[in-house]
């Protein structure tokens, strides 16, 4: 039994579809139902939902499949109320919420076209540590102080304690090879990993993951469980593609996401159907 885990990006369609969507994932033995998150993406002409909203309504008609987002942009949230969104998820789910973040893309306009929203990369990457700060602290259940350049808080405790032990996992996009976004990453619980330049919308391969995996090794302090999570799109050939979850696996990542964004592949019918057929290989 293959010890990779592997979740699917719900496609595009309306929000009980969306939901509809979750619950074919969990019965076909998906890992991980994915949704969004998203303000206004210009060229996707979509209906785009409310993350944690879909996230509750999948919790309570769902029996064991993860939950979560890809990803969310931490940068234009509060933390403590996120925390509070994410810790009714993790208690509705029994547990069962993981939490992808990253500094949320430009295109967004609900990052780029709204007043008062972070614009610049380096201010929202300043907010995403912060908010990080305050999620690891927020999710002890204890009472907290923090004082940053951007969020400051004075002795708030954030109830319930999670669900999750010893909290939901917090994945955080790294681009990689660079020291300073990675290094973000092996903080928490887990690496979106990104490649750069180049090769920024190049899959993900093999000798790639084991690159990244030998850098977290040397470069994490902390022990316990770390995921590496890989993103790509599957080919829709069992064999090809149980093929290649087979080889990420061996190089060391621990969950694949079937992400896909364009096309027929992303359009509800086509999306419904790879969900109903399962994980390639099982």
């Amino acid at each position: 039994m293959t010890s990779l885990k592997v979740g699917i990006v719900a496609p595009f369609g309306s929000a009980r579809e969306l939901v509809d969507s979750a619950v074919e994932a969990d019965r076909a033995g998906w890992d991980g139902w994915f949704t969004w998150d998203a303000v206004d993406l210009p060229g996707f002409e979509v209906d785009v939902w409310d993350p944690w909203t879909l996230l509750a309504a999948a919790a309570v008609r769902t029996e064991r499949v993860a939950l979560g987002a890809l990803v969310f942009a931490l940068p234009r949230r509060r933390p403590w109320v996120f925390a509070h969104q994410a810790l009714t998820v993790d208690h509705l789910s029994g547990g069962r919420v993981v939490i992808p973040v990253g500094l949320g893309v430009p295109e967004d306009r609900g990052l780029t076209g709204v007043a008062g929203e972070p614009q610049t990369l380096r201010e929202r990457a300043q907010l995403l540590d912060e908010c990080l700060d305050v999620l690891g602290h927020a999710f002890t259940g204890e009472p907290f102080s923090y004082d940053g350049a951007h969020h400051r808080v004075t002795d708030l405790t954030i109830r319930p304690a999670p669900a999750s032990r010893p909290r939901p996992p917090l994945w955080v996009v790294g681009a990689f090879p660079s020291d300073r976004s990675m290094g973000r990453a092996v903080r928490w619980d887990g690496v979106v990993p990104q490649l750069r330049g180049e090769r920024t919308m190049d899959p993900m391969g093999p000798d790639d993951v084991r690159e990244i995996v030998a850098w977290v090794r040397e470069h994490r302090a902390a022990e316990g469980p770390f995921d590496v999570v890989v993103q790509g799109a599957l080919s829709g050939d069992p064999a090809a593609d149980a093929e290649r979850l087979a080889a990420l696996e061996e190089a060391g990542a621990t969950w694949f996401v079937d992400s896909q964004w364009e096309g027929e592949a992303a359009t509800y019918a086509a999306g419904l159907a790879r969900i109903r057929a399962g994980v390639p290989g099982r």
